[in-house]
Formats: structure tokens, sequence, C-alpha cells
């Protein structure tokens, strides 16, 4: 079976959430996450995640995205090996191409 990859391409703010981990996180904007909403509905995992390949900059990895209710969007995590290899921290605003496998 193919699959399906929905490409989409935009700047957002990296932020850090303030709780245990100290987690950073980019925030799909409404209009990229009503489309993931209506595409995906029979390929979503756990908690609702989404397999995707993210890249900034010079950096591409594969990892997922997560909803979240809060924003009534899909937050995408960043590690710290990724912002440290693009110099990017919390605030920063990132330019983003996110391949969605659907």
């Amino acid at each position: 079976m193919s699959q399906t990859r929905l490409t989409l391409k935009f700047r957002s703010m990296l932020w850090r959430y303030h709780g245990p981990g100290a987690w950073h996180f980019i925030t799909l904007p409404a209009r990229h996450a009503k489309a993931i909403k209506l595409s995906s509905q029979a390929t979503r995992r756990g908690w609702g995640s989404l397999r995707v390949v993210a890249t900034i900059g010079q950096t591409i990895w594969k990892t997922s995205i997560f909803p979240d209710r809060k924003s009534n969007s899909y937050v995408l995590p960043v590690k710290a090996d990724i912002r440290n290899k693009e110099d990017i921290e919390d605030g920063d605003m990132v330019m983003l191409t996110l391949e969605v496998t659907l």
C-alpha cells in the first residue's frame, strides 16, 4: 500500500514547555492543523500522533507530531540535538518543512 504525504512549509515560534523535562515545541499554524485532521483519520497512532519528516535549516529528522488541545493544533517536539545543530532557542522564529505521512 502506498503512503500519501502532505508537505507543509511555514514559520512558527519555538517555545519551551515549563513543566517537567523542559521540552521545546513548535505549534503548527491552525490552517495546517485543519488540513492534517481532515486527511489523517485512518493513520493516527498512539495519543493521536502522526509520523513526519521535519526539516529545519540543514537538519532533517524523522519524528512525530502530537495533537494539542490547548492550541487546537499539533505540536512538534524539537530535541536539544536539533536546537544545537541549528542554533535555535526558545522564542526564535523557525522556518520549518514537514512531510506528514497520511
